[in-house]
């Protein structure tokens, strides 16, 4: 069995708390409050600007030429392509990019969390800790989609992109290289991917939690 099919089997409770949540079944059929997504957004924006640099960092750690350009390509696309989807919802849903916002208490820790394991675990490990952000909001788009209540979902653009093939396409990339890295390092090494894998994935749940509940300091 892959690391990952282990890594994914150990998060299955936290995935089905994930699906089983509000803010995941209202955002499925339209009917989130535009406050609670307008939170979201803002947190996200945070977020993909710090995860975007820890992508970069992982790149500029490896050693493998190839390896390092898909995680340089990783962060470009957290910090351009969403980021622009994101400003288009700032306008779409009435949020002003020039507004005082701050990061939120979910946010703060969950982006440093990722920063001090990039820069004091070994590569694998740091590798690990960024795949849940590919794969569960993957595996979430996928189903939003199979429930979704169609074209009139006011956030149809937002599942649409992490349903995407193209978004398929670089979990996949980022899945791979975190088996293949997995099988090079030691046990030790692979019980911390392990186990930061799911300290991660608990905090994609409560980043939605958060933005459901408007948590601040």
């Amino acid at each position: 069995m892959k690391w990952s099919d282990k890594a994914w089997d150990a998060i299955r409770p936290i995935y089905a708390d994930i699906l089983a949540m509000p803010f995941i079944s209202e955002l499925s059929n339209g009917s989130l409050p535009l406050e609670k997504f307008q939170f979201y957004m803002r947190q996200d924006a945070f977020y993909l600007e710090e995860f975007g640099r820890v992508l970069a960092f992982i790149g500029a750690k490896s050693t493998d030429n190839q390896q390092a350009l898909d995680y340089f390509e990783f962060g470009r696309n957290a910090l351009i392509v969403e980021k622009a989807l994101h400003e288009n919802y700032f306008k779409e849903f009435g949020l002003d990019p020039e507004d005082d916002n701050k990061i939120e208490p979910v946010c703060h820790h969950y982006v440093h969390f990722l920063k001090s394991v990039a820069a004091f675990e070994p590569i694998e490990v740091a590798m690990a800790a960024t795949l849940p952000c590919f794969w569960i909001y993957k595996e979430v788009g996928d189903h939003i989609v199979s429930i979704a209540s169609g074209d009139q979902n006011p956030y149809s653009k937002w599942i649409d992109t992490y349903s995407g093939e193209d978004f398929a396409e670089g979990v996949n990339k980022a899945k791979n290289y975190v088996d293949q890295i997995s099988e090079q390092t030691t046990a030790t090494n692979r019980e911390k991917m392990r186990q930061v894998f799911i300290t991660a994935s608990r905090l994609e749940y409560h980043f939605w939690q958060a933005a459901y509940e408007k948590s601040m300091w």
